[in-house]
């Protein structure tokens, strides 16, 4: 009998560590967030000492090594946790497959893991070495902000004066290329306009890869010194004509502030530039992309009602500390009205603190930002202007956006003012213009409006 119960234990033993041994590797899974967002997740599971060391990948969103904090496998069940992106997962093991649910944000999504890496992205509109024109690493100073900034310069060939563009990104921390969900657009449109005779100065925000300064407590007009002393730099350079400047979302409001003030910026591009203050913007952005994903109506009316007065308490306060005091009050009657809404375990008084806590991690880039109106700039801008928006662009709405850019640019004897059908935020052919769909679309810039911005500065600065 004693016999026969040690030979049960190391079956028992030896059925464990085969499990173990047998669920480590690549996994990868499609994790299917709407009818038409998909998105690749990738699961890496290796045995350690203590136990398993795991992470998950998103290489649509340019994601890798997403550190999971608890493992556990017991038998075939399996369950993780990522404080960093407050997700878990539980599911069954099963040979070649982890079938199971992946949670985030309050929702559920089934998401099974197959054996294998995860599959990397197609995005062929990148370019491949070798290239047919000339790069040059480059770093340029904003001495007033103790900032220096490192980029990519590229020109069609070593020899030779070009006209010039500089590429300012969008809201959020960016490289040189732009990057996000898997896509490089400045990349791309870095290497298309080169072709065609343009050279090009794209380069990492402020405290970003490997640039210096903090990126944290700037805002839209630190970004623009930014680009003023990247238009300084080309200027000394005896290799560049005009200079001009490629703003996309939150660059192209940039753009203009630059240009207003600046003589030496011979033109602006803005893809998807705003004309209406901030905090309208991302009220309509909030709306319509809620919309997009198929939210109820009650639930945008209640979203937009909550969203327009925390927003109202930003605009018309300019002490921090009052509008922080009032944020908290704000959301201290939201828990009440709400409770449902109170995560299990919190107290109001905590939701309400850490509610308000978020907000303030951007600031004071969200406070400039609500604040500010694009047509101030828009109206001093005497240079030539393309402004251009997708008709699917639910982050800058062109019908919202456009009409007041051209108002506001009226006495402007260059303006060119052109929406493009079919195309969301990022320029990319699409069906809704739902921010979910980027990282699934392979396209990263829609072809025919490289072309325009091609030929649009050739036409004027050849």
């Amino acid at each position: 009998m004693k016999k026969a119960t040690i030979t049960s234990f190391l079956i028992l033993l030896l059925s464990a560590t085969g499990i173990a041994q047998q669920i480590t590797g690549e996994w990868n899974g499609l994790l299917k967030i709407s009818s038409q967002a998909r998105l690749h997740l990738g699961l890496q599971i290796a045995k350690s000492d203590s136990g398993y060391k795991v992470n998950l990948s998103s290489p649509d969103q340019g994601a890798a090594h997403i550190p999971v904090n608890e493992f556990t496998l017991h038998e075939t069940a399996v369950t993780f946790k990522s404080d960093l992106i407050k997700a878990s997962y539980t599911g069954e093991f099963k040979n070649d497959s982890i079938t199971g649910n992946f949670n985030q944000g309050g929702q559920s999504f089934p998401l099974t893991f197959y054996r294998g890496e995860t599959e990397k992205p197609k995005r062929p509109q990148e370019p491949t070495l070798p290239l047919p024109y000339y790069s040059e690493e480059v770093t340029f100073d904003n001495t007033a902000a103790n900032v220096t900034l490192a980029g990519t310069l590229t020109k069609p060939q070593k020899d030779g004066a070009y006209p010039v563009v500089i590429l300012i990104t969008g809201s959020g921390a960016q490289n040189r290329d732009e990057e996000l969900l898997g896509h490089k657009p400045f990349l791309v449109i870095s290497d298309y306009l080169t072709r065609k005779g343009i050279a090009v100065l794209r380069y990492d925000d402020r405290g970003t890869a490997k640039s210096t300064g903090n990126f944290r407590t700037a805002t839209s007009q630190d970004f623009a010194s930014d680009v003023e002393s990247a238009v300084a730099y080309l200027k000394g350079r005896k290799d560049m004509k005009q200079i001009g400047l490629i703003g996309h979302s939150e660059g192209g409001v940039i753009a203009p502030m630059v240009a207003a003030k600046n003589k030496d910026v011979a033109f602006i591009v803005m893809l998807a530039g705003t004309g209406i203050r901030g905090d309208k913007l991302l009220l309509l952005q909030t709306e319509l992309i809620s919309r997009a994903e198929g939210e109820p109506d009650s639930t945008i009316a209640k979203t937009s009602a909550i969203n327009q007065g925390i927003f109202d308490v930003i605009v018309r306060n300019e002490d921090d500390s009052i509008i922080k005091k009032e944020l908290n009050e704000r959301f201290m009657k939201y828990a009440a009205a709400y409770p449902a809404d109170v995560p299990g375990g919190t107290t109001a008084e905590k939701f309400a603190a850490s509610q308000t806590a978020d907000i303030m991690k951007i600031w004071p880039w969200m406070k400039f930002f609500m604040k500010y109106d694009p047509v101030t700039s828009l109206k001093q801008v005497k240079c030539p202007v393309l402004a251009v928006n997708g008709a699917k662009d639910l982050q800058v709405p062109p019908k919202a956006n456009l009409g007041p850019i051209a108002a506001a640019l009226k006495g402007n004897k260059d303006v060119t003012i052109k929406e493009y059908p079919g195309l969301n935020h990022l320029f990319q052919e699409c069906n809704t213009g739902a921010p979910s769909e980027y990282a699934g679309i392979s396209q990263t810039f829609s072809p025919v409006v490289l072309e325009d911005i091609s030929k649009w500065i050739n036409a004027r600065f050849k």
